[in-house]
């Protein structure tokens, strides 16, 4: 029996949920963006309005406002946008429990072995489609065929709020016309390079010769082969599975230059709160830490270095991260850092036995009851309703900077 598997992506994800707060602008051109004064002036998403105006994500606002004078930008609020994604997960998983989220708008869903209870793939995709809309006021576009994906390219083939199936019958007739890097994981180098092969439509890379592929492009050649003929065979993960965390990480752009070592110190501060923060829910501690400087000409800076025991707390990360700046910044040098980023890395789950004396202990475990104390706090009023005095009215910080290759919504 084949595999039934969904792509369910919100519609203009970002955009639509500050439509549905405000039902006013239904019909005016939306954008959510990123701060212009803080220099992350970019599109995060914008609504069909904006859309037929030309207007496209990862454009500049001013660019953006030249095709559309009247764009009401807004700014992002991710967790807002969090709070409706977990909504539309929550109703994912009552068709099924195999649910694997692709960023905070797209989910695969595995429903082969659902269909007894609610039919077809195509029925469940349209009974999706009419709860979302009615429970959160938010549309889907979902693509149904036998592998994930074909059913990612059925979602992304109409658009909003459409149901798109694609089966084994039916693909070649339905998709091999199309552009190869309509196919995801396909990008613009990548198609590129598979242009300069006489490759331009899925068609073409289906037919192609595995050894020619594999040559010019390495194992993942014969990958892209396999996608484009339709032999995928990935598993959808279970709702409560997670992937292995390699890292975790923050970055920040400088409202204006960072002039100083103690201005680097206290941006480093501020995002290593956030990280451990992220880490402790995790329950991870990294031994590994990773500091990137950017400098104002654009010119980067990075090295890391791994301690003997794994850390979650941000004054032994920050204090790691700053034992890398000094390395390579020398004290006669002007400073004019424009951007910092840093993560941990050589990750261990933080309850694994880790020796260290008894003086050691009790200072860890008072941190770690500390810790504990803010995390709670901010679990429940926020992540912002307690910071560190050093860190506060300091006028390089955007204290709700986004990273936005991290952020930026695919639509």
């Amino acid at each position: 029996m084949d595999r039934v598997i969904l792509h369910c992506d919100l519609n203009n994800f970002y955009a639509s949920v500050e439509c549905v707060l405000n039902p006013t602008l239904w019909t005016k051109p939306v954008a959510v963006t990123g701060n212009p004064r803080t220099r992350h002036g970019i599109i995060l998403a914008k609504n069909n309005v904006a859309k037929k105006f030309g207007v496209k994500t990862a454009q500049t606002i001013w660019e953006a406002k030249k095709l559309c004078p009247n764009l009401i930008c807004l700014p992002p609020q991710f967790e807002l946008y969090q709070k409706y994604s977990k909504q539309v997960r929550e109703i994912y998983t009552r068709f099924t429990d195999k649910v694997e989220s692709f960023g905070p708008d797209e989910c695969w869903l595995d429903v082969t072995h659902s269909q007894k209870l609610f039919g077809s793939g195509e029925q469940i995709a349209d009974t999706l489609r009419k709860t979302i809309r009615e429970e959160t006021g938010l549309t889907i576009s979902v693509g149904v065929s036998f592998n994930k994906y074909f059913a990612k390219l059925g979602s992304d083939l109409k658009k909003p709020d459409a149901t798109t199936v694609i089966t084994r019958e039916n693909f070649k007739e339905k998709i091999f016309d199309l552009p190869a890097d309509n196919l995801i994981f396909i990008g613009k180098r990548t198609f590129v390079k598979l242009n300069r092969l006489n490759i331009f439509t899925i068609g073409d890379l289906a037919r192609a010769d595995e050894r020619m592929l594999h040559e010019h492009f390495g194992i993942l050649g014969p990958q892209y082969k396999r996608m484009a003929s339709g032999g995928d065979i990935s598993e959808i993960s279970h709702a409560d599975f997670l992937d292995k965390v390699k890292s975790v990480g923050n970055g920040m752009t400088a409202v204006r230059n960072l002039v100083s070592r103690e201005e680097v110190e206290t941006m480093v501060l501020t995002l290593a709160e956030k990280v451990t923060y992220r880490m402790r829910a995790l329950g991870l501690a990294g031994r590994t830490a990773h500091l990137n400087i950017r400098n104002s000409d654009l010119s980067h800076n990075s090295h890391s270095i791994t301690s003997k025991t794994a850390i979650d707390n941000a004054s032994d990360f920050a204090n790691m991260c700053m034992q890398i700046f000094d390395t390579f910044w020398k004290s006669s040098a002007p400073y004019s850092i424009r951007s910092v980023r840093i993560s941990l890395s050589n990750l261990v789950n933080v309850h694994d036995t880790q020796q260290i004396d008894l003086f050691e202990f009790e200072k860890k475990e008072k941190l770690r009851k500390l810790n504990e104390s803010l995390d709670k706090i901010r679990d429940k009023y926020g992540y912002y309703a307690v910071r560190r005095a050093k860190t506060i009215e300091r006028d390089f910080i955007n204290y709700y900077e986004v990273d936005e290759e991290e952020n930026l919504e695919e639509e």
